[in-house]
C-alpha cells in the first residue's frame, strides 16, 4: 500500500508542480502581454493627440482650449521656451506638461513625434507623452500629449496580486483532482495487487478480476491469468508427473529387484546371461517410462512453433523409421501441410503409426490431408465404450501383450495432449480395414 501511495503521491507532486509552472508562466505572460497592449493602446492615443495639435498650429487654426478626449488626457502647445501657447481645459497655462529641461532633451526634430514614458510631467507622477516638432506662424513649437500611467500601473499591479492568490489556490484544486483520478485510475491495479496476493498466499488455483473497461488494464489482467493458468496446467502435470513416476515405476523396479535377490541367492539357478537379458529389459521399460513422462510433463509449458509442416514428408519420415524391423506392411497415401510445430507433430504421428503396427495383424495405411492424418490398421480395433478411455494415462486394455510390446500406455495421452496443444485433436474411429482408425486433425494453412 506504501508503494502505491506513494507512486500515487509522486505523480500527483510531479503532475501538480508542471501545472504551476504552467500556470505562473501563463500570468506572467498574460500580465506582460496585457501591459503591452494598454501601454500600446495609450501610445496612439497621445501620437495622435500630439500629431493633431501640431497640424492645428502648422495651420493657425489652433482652438481655445485645445480639445482632449476623457480619461485624464492633457493637450498642450509649448514654445521653444517651454511656455504654454494653448492647452486643453483640464490644465493650465501656468504650468507646462513639462519643465523646459525636461522639453529640450525630449524635443524631436522637426515634423517627428515621438513617445516617451516620464515621471516628470507637472500633472502625473508616472505618464505616457508624446512630442510633435512643427512650427506655429513662423516660430518652432512643441504638441505635447500626455495620458497617466497610473491606471494601466494599477491593473496590472492588481492583477499580479490576483494571479499570486489565484495560481496556488488554481494548484491545490488541480493537485486534488489529480489526487482523485490517480487514485481512480489505480484502483484496479491495487485490485490486481490484491488478487494475486490471495493467489501467492493459497498456493492454489485463481484468477485476477479483469476491469470493465477494455483498456491496458484490462489486457495486463488477460494476460497474467494467462499466465496464471499455464503456470497452474504447468504445476499440474508436474505433479502428475512425481504421482505417476511414482506408480509406475514400482512395478519394473521391483522385477529387477526380484531378478537380483532371485539371483543372489541362486546364483547356479538364474545364470548370469538371463540376469542381464532380464535387468535390461526392465532398465529399457523404465527409460521408455521416465522419457514419456518426461514429455508430458513439458506438453504446455512452452509455447510450439508455429509453421507450415509438411505432412506427407512427417508421415513418411516416421513409417521409414517405424518400419525399419519386421512388421506389419505400411503405405502412406495422399498429400497435405499444417500450420503446426514439425517437431511435436511427427511425434504425435510416430506414437499413432507406432500403436498401429503394435496391434495390426498385416497392413497398415496412413492417408494425409491437408490439416489431418488418418492412420488405419487391420488389427483387433477397440470397443466404442473405450475409445476414451484409452487417452487417460497407463491405461491398458491389455496389459500383456502391451508391455510384452514394450508399451507403456501414455503413446495416445502424449498424441492427444500435443495435438491439442497445437489447437487440433485426435480421435479413434472404426476402420474400413477392420481395425482402428486414428485421426489426428491440426490447423489447416
Amino acid at each position: 500500500m506504501s508503494v502505491r501511495a506513494s507512486l500515487r503521491l509522486r505523480l500527483t507532486a510531479l503532475t501538480a508542480g508542471l501545472l504551476m509552472v504552467a500556470l505562473a508562466v501563463g500570468a506572467l505572460v498574460l500580465t506582460s502581454v496585457l501591459s503591452a497592449g494598454r501601454v500600446a493602446a495609450l501610445d496612439e492615443a497621445v501620437r495622435a493627440r500630439a500629431q493633431t495639435v501640431a497640424d492645428l498650429a502648422a495651420a493657425d487654426r489652433v482652438p481655445d482650449p485645445l480639445p482632449v478626449a476623457e480619461g485624464g488626457e492633457i493637450a498642450q502647445l509649448l514654445d521653444a521656451d517651454g511656455l504654454v501657447l494653448a492647452t486643453s481645459a483640464n490644465a493650465t497655462r501656468t504650468l507646462p506638461v513639462l519643465p523646459s529641461r525636461t522639453l529640450a532633451a525630449l524635443r524631436p526634430a522637426s515634423g517627428r513625434t515621438t513617445v516617451v514614458s516620464t515621471t516628470a510631467s507637472g500633472y502625473d507622477p508616472d505618464a505616457r507623452v508624446a512630442l510633435s516638432s512643427t512650427t506655429y506662424r513662423g516660430e518652432p513649437v512643441t504638441a505635447v500629449a500626455s495620458l497617466p500611467l497610473g491606471e494601466v500601473r494599477g491593473l496590472v499591479r492588481a492583477l499580479r496580486v490576483a494571479l499570486v492568490v489565484v495560481v496556488p489556490l488554481l494548484t491545490l484544486l488541480l493537485a486534488g483532482t489529480i489526487w482523485l483520478v490517480i487514485g481512480r485510475a489505480l484502483r484496479p491495479v491495487d485490485a490486481l495487487r490484491r488478487a494475486a496476493a490471495e493467489v501467492a498466499r493459497s498456493g492454489g488455483r485463481g484468477s485476477l478480476p479483469v476491469p470493465p473497461v477494455d483498456d491496458e488494464l484490462a489486457a495486463l489482467a488477460r494476460t497474467l491469468n494467462d499466465m496464471l493458468d499455464r503456470l497452474e496446467t504447468s504445476a499440474a502435470r508436474q505433479r502428475t508427473f512425481v504421482g505417476d513416476a511414482a506408480h509406475e515405476l514400482r512395478s519394473p523396479l521391483a522385477s529387477l529387484r526380484a531378478a537380483l535377490d532371485v539371483a543372489r541367492a541362486h546364483p547356479d539357478a538364474y545364470p548370469t546371461t538371463e540376469l542381464v537379458a532380464d535387468a535390461e529389459r526392465e532398465a529399457l521399460r523404465m527409460q521408455g517410462l521416465v522419457d514419456d513422462l518426461l514429455l508430458l510433463a513439458r506438453v504446455g509449458s512452452a509455447p510450439l512453433a508455429r509453421e507450415d509442416v509438411d505432412l506427407g514428408a512427417v508421415a513418411r519420415d516416421v513409417v521409414d523409421a517405424e518400419t525399419s524391423a519386421p512388421g506389419p506392411d505400411v503405405e502412406v497415401t495422399g498429400a497435405g501441410r499444417a500450420l503446426s510445430d514439425a517437431v511435436a507433430t511427427g511425434r504425435v504421428v510416430r506414437n499413432l503409426v507406432g500403436n498401429a503396427c503394435r496391434h495390426a495383424s498385416a497392413r497398415v495405411r496412413v492417408t494425409v490431408a491437408d490439416g489431418s492424418v488418418v492412420v488405419e490398421d487391420d488389427g483387433a480395433g477397440i470397443d466404442p465404450a473405450d475409445r476414451e478411455r484409452v487417452f487417460e494415462r497407463f491405461v491398458r486394455l491389455d496389459d500383456a501383450r502391451e508391455r510384452e510390446a514394450g508399451g507403456s500406455g501414455l503413446g495416445l495421452a502424449i498424441a492427444r495432449e500435443m495435438a491439442r496443444e497445437q489447437g487440433g485433436d485426435v480421435v479413434l474411429g472404426e476402420s474400413d480395414l477392420g481395425g482402428l482408425l486414428a485421426r489426428v486433425t491440426l490447423p489447416a494453412p
